[in-house]
């Protein structure tokens, strides 16, 4: 879900936003006032007008709202995500996509860090004077492209390069 765009994360949070009354009234209009007097171009004043008629129910000028965004394009519909991350931040937090969001960020979070630290851990090992140390890490670092980057290891190999040299 994070590689899929505004309109395909609208439709996604659609349901959750139009069910049980999540919104109400006053949120709706601001969302849309917000979105005609601050970005214009995303919502013209006709179209505003027909989002905020109250004959409409709430659920029908929602639905309506938000598939007429992701009709409009990526744009709109980050627009529209902007607006109620101001106007309804609790429920911006509680939507399905930035649920799953967070859910695979902390595990990157983790993998990143950790591979830091056992990043530097085998870099200490390696300045050991030792030469036996040095020789056998250089064969490690040269066999692991997977486990880290290629730069890393670039790096890694030159700086054991000139260890051993002095």
């Amino acid at each position: 879900l994070t590689d899929q765009s505004y309109c395909h994360r609208l439709q996604h949070d659609m349901y959750f936003l139009t069910s049980n009354s999540r919104l109400n009234e006053q949120v709706v209009d601001k969302i849309i006032l917000q979105l005609n007097r601050v970005y214009p171009q995303i919502l013209s004043n006709a179209e505003a007008e027909k989002f905020r008629n109250p004959k409409a129910s709430l659920h029908t000028r929602l639905s309506d709202l938000i598939k007429h965004l992701q009709k409009k394009g990526d744009r709109h519909c980050q627009e529209f995500y902007r607006a109620l991350q101001i106007n309804a931040e609790e429920l911006y937090n509680d939507l399905p996509s930035r649920k799953i969001l967070s859910k695979l960020i902390c595990p990157v979070f983790f993998l990143a860090c950790f591979s830091v630290a056992a990043g530097f851990a085998l870099f200490w090992y390696c300045c050991n004077s030792d030469t036996k140390v040095v020789g056998r890490a250089r064969r490690i670092l040269g066999f692991s492209p997977i486990i880290i980057g290629r730069h890393v290891r670039n790096i890694c190999m030159l700086y054991l390069e000139d260890i051993s040299r002095n």
